[in-house]
Order: structure tokens, then sequence, then C-alpha cells
């Protein structure tokens, strides 16, 4: 039996002149991230993003509209009906249900019936994310809702698929498991037509609220599991955030998708292929499961469907143990009875071995439909700090797997290359030595990359300005270290393409 709730009825997204108003109110009580973090301070405002609210009600001790508005929509206290009617259209809100009336420790008051978070959007737009009472803070970290469809805000996930999306305008965008709406906000920006599908009537209807109160134009809301909602339809971008959960069990809705292990995950990248349109990219995050006796990079190469080049990047990795612990503590098991907990504790493990699972892996998956005969399909693991947003380096990702694609061996000697900017050359040996025992090059921006060359491909490298081909580069090269420059021909091409594929090296005039 299930011992979740009914969550708490959330505002009616049918009153629009209400809701225009909310927004108003809002701007002009500067209830914006960049208001945020003025008012709250840095701490403060970053201690939110962990769930931990104390810093942010000893900022908002004061009288003034926008402390007001914190402690009543982000912070979930019962504030005086007077200070409200300061800065709010109360009747409006209270009909249209964004508002409820409350009890305080000074009286009468009033309750914000759905949290909202204030969002800075890319180019300056101050958007806000409207989710379950809660929810707006941290993500799921602890949120501990017993609430089956309980509906989050912003968390990490949000913010790092959001940040990896390529951003080219399209004419249509598909968001699967929309949730509160974000990334359907996000491509609002750049897709002429948006479509969300979730399989919670609940996140759509806080993802309706959501692009209203952010001033952006509705999107074709579909409920739905997965690709259902959605028939043969094919898109220019597909982005989700699905519930990847690898657990037993369906309890939440937002992180638990029924299917067995990894299943979720696979499907929804098996099944993007055919609704892709040519060029069209599909931008997933996901977890997997790591199998005794089995390659993770193989398992994830056999997801990827036909007609599509893919990079696949691991973040991270968690033992068992680790990945249980994590999801019991977001659901709020570590405070319920210890028998309990315990038990539900061994129903995860008891899953893990029945499936030889050793780990769990979580990280981005991108597919871009190309149709190509030798399709691209990259998987590696890279846990390092990255530069977000990421989306121009996804793009320019696979403009590079085009490249080198249609250029043979011979045609890369005949090119011009140039290094990319703000690479940097290290050596690393000991001290007094002759010569590195290594040279890296590394980068600073994007994926920020180090990989290691030789002296022919740290020479090749420092030279490249767009001037001289690669054959001349190699030619030169070899003059001076004494090489047959034949040979250094034949075997330096693959250096070359590895440069370029990782982003040191940039074709000129492509």
């Amino acid at each position: 039996m299930s011992n979740a709730s009914i969550p708490p009825p959330l505002p009616s997204p049918d009153h629009a002149d209400a809701t225009a108003r909310l927004r108003a109110a809002f701007l002009a009580a500067d209830f914006t991230a960049d208001g945020l973090l003025d008012l709250l301070g840095a701490p403060a405002y970053a201690a939110l993003a962990r769930s931990e609210t104390v810093p942010a009600l000893r900022a908002t001790r004061g009288d003034g509209a926008l402390a007001s508005l914190v402690r009543l929509f982000l912070l979930q206290e019962t504030v005086p009906h007077a200070r409200v009617a300061d800065v709010l259209p109360v009747d409006a809100l209270l009909e249209s249900g964004w508002l409820t009336a409350g009890t305080g420790t000074g009286g009468d008051g009033l309750r914000a019936t759905a949290d909202v978070r204030p969002y800075g959007g890319p180019d300056g737009e101050d958007w806000f994310i409207v989710s379950d009472l809660g929810c707006a803070v941290g993500g799921a970290g602890g949120i501990g809702s017993r609430d089956e469809g309980v509906v989050l805000g912003v968390g990490g996930a949000s913010t790092t698929l959001s940040g990896i999306t390529v951003r080219t305008p399209v004419a249509s965008a598909l968001d699967i498991g929309t949730g509160s709406g974000i990334q359907a906000l996000h491509a609002s920006r750049h897709a002429t037509r948006v479509t969300a599908t979730d399989l919670n009537p609940r996140a759509l209807h806080c993802t309706r609220l959501t692009l209203a109160l952010s001033g952006v134009p509705e999107a074709d809301l579909r409920q739905g599991s997965l690709y259902e909602p959605v028939g043969d339809a094919t898109y220019d971008l597909i982005v989700s955030n699905p519930p990847f959960v690898i657990s037993p069990g369906a309890r939440l809705t937002y992180r638990d998708g029924g299917m067995g292990g990894d299943d979720l995950c696979r499907s929804i990248v098996q099944e993007a292929g055919a609704r892709l349109n040519e060029g069209g990219y599909a931008q997933f995050l996901a977890n997997w499961q790591h199998v005794e006796g089995e390659e993770w990079t193989e398992r994830l190469r056999s997801w990827v469907p036909r007609d599509c080049d893919a990079w696949i990047v691991q973040r991270e990795v968690q033992d068992i143990t680790q990945y249980t612990e994590l999801w019991l503590r977001d659901a709020g098991d570590h405070r319920t009875d210890p028998a309990e907990y315990a038990a539900r504790y061994d129903a995860w493990l008891d899953e893990f071995e029945a499936r030889k699972t050793r780990g769990v892996g979580f990280g981005w998956i991108t597919l871009r439909r190309t149709g190509a005969a030798d399709p691209s399909v990259t998987v590696e693991e890279w846990p390092h700090p990255v530069e977000q947003p990421l989306g121009e380096t996804v793009r320019a990702f696979f403009e590079r797997q085009d490249y080198l694609r249609a250029n043979d061996d011979a045609a890369l000697l005949a090119a011009h290359f140039a290094l990319a900017a703000e690479v940097v050359q290290e050596q690393v040996g000991l001290p007094g030595a002759e010569d590195p025992e290594h040279v890296v090059l590394r980068q600073h921006r994007g994926m920020r990359r180090a990989t290691q060359v030789d002296t022919v491909g740290a020479g090749f490298a420092g030279v490249c300005d767009g001037s001289l081909s690669a054959g001349r580069i190699l030619d030169a090269i070899a003059q001076l270290m004494g090489e047959d420059p034949v040979l250094l021909r034949d075997r330096t091409p693959a250096q070359i393409r590895l440069l370029v594929e990782q982003g040191f090296l940039e074709p000129v005039g492509q």
C-alpha cells in the first residue's frame, strides 16, 4: 500500500489577468534572481540550493516588499495580510488560488499555495519556476515528500540539461517529462513551436503556470508517457530530464520511471532517432547500470539509434550503496522508522544483485540525426569541472565529426589549422631535466580538456596559426628533427584527428 498523500490544490491556470498582475508585482518589488542575491547575500542565496532556509529567513526579517515575497513564495511562511496587501492584489490572488488564508504568530495572515522561484534566463530574462510547496529550493535535496505526484522546482539536473542544450533556432522542440517546465521555458527562446509532455497531469499544470508567470507563450502540453503523446511527430530538438532513477518500483513520479533497471533511459534514447528531423538534436540526462562482465561503454553504444551520431559523457559513478542512500534520503526514508528504512535499503540492494549491477553511472547523452553511413559514436568518462553553458561546445563537437568524416588523411595534410583560443601547453618533468617527460595541452574553456601529446604533436600545435598546411608544417618539423618526412606524414594524421575531435585544433576556412 502506498502511504502517499494527495498534494494540495495548485493555483488555477485560467486566471490570466491575476497571473499577469502577479508577475508585474514581482518585477516591481525586484523579486528576481538578481534581487534575491542582493537581498540575501551570496552565502544565504547559495544555502537555498542546499535546501537550507535558515540564512534566508534571517535575511528577510525586515518589513520590505521583497522580504515579504521571499517569505511568502520561496520560504512558505505565513505573512500578515496587511504586509501582503501592500505588495500584491490579494483579492485576485485569493480568487485564482495563488494565495490562501493562514494563521501566523501575529494573527491572520496569508500563505502561498505553490512555490515560486525567480530564475534568470540566459539573456537576462526574469522567469519564475512554479512547483509544489517545499520544492522550490534545492531541487531533490532531501525534500522527503510522500506525494507520489509531487512536482519539483529547479535542481542541479535541470540546470545541467539546460546548459548543455544546443540553442540554435529551430522550428520545433519537444520536452519529455517537463516537470515544472524549465526546459520548455528555455526552448521557447529559440523554437517556433514547443511541445511538452509529462505522465503527471500536475506537472503539466505547473508548466502552464511557469510559462504564464514568466511571460512566454503557452506550449502544446500533452499528458502521457515518453513519446506516446506525440505519436509519429518529428522535431528539430528533443530534450529530457527523465525519471532516470534505477529503483525497485515507482514511488515518486518525478524520479522513478517504473521500468526495470535502466530500461527507461535506454528506451527514450533508442526511440529518439525516429522522432528527429535531419540534423536535429536529442539531449538527455540519464543513469545507466554498470553490470558485471559487461563494458559500460558497449552497453551505451547499443542504445544509440541508427542514422545518429552520438556523444555520451559519463560524469559520475556511484557504487550501489552510495546510490541507494542518495535516493532513500531524497524520499525522506532516513527519517522514517529504522526498521522500515533498513527494509527499503535491502529491497534496493536485492534489485541490484538480481541484475548483477555493481554501480550506476550518470551523465549526458546527445544524439544528432545525420543519416551518415558511418555514424560517429563517442562514449567517454569526464568527471572533471566544465564551463557551462556548453551548448555551443556540443554543437561544435558534432560539426567537427562532420569535418573528420568528410576528410581523409590526405585531405588533413592539405588543410590549414589554428590552435583554439585559450589553449596552453604544460611541460611535466623532473627539475633540471633537459627534456620534459610529458607535454600536455590544456583548454580553459568548454570541456576544459587536457591531452598528452608527443614532441611532434606539441610542435605542430604550437605553430598552427592557419598560414601553413599541416603537411608543410610536418615537413619543417621532420627537417628540424632529422626524421623522414614521408614517415612523419604517415603517422601524424591520427594525432591531428584527435586534436581536432577534442577541440584543440580548428580547421581554418570551414
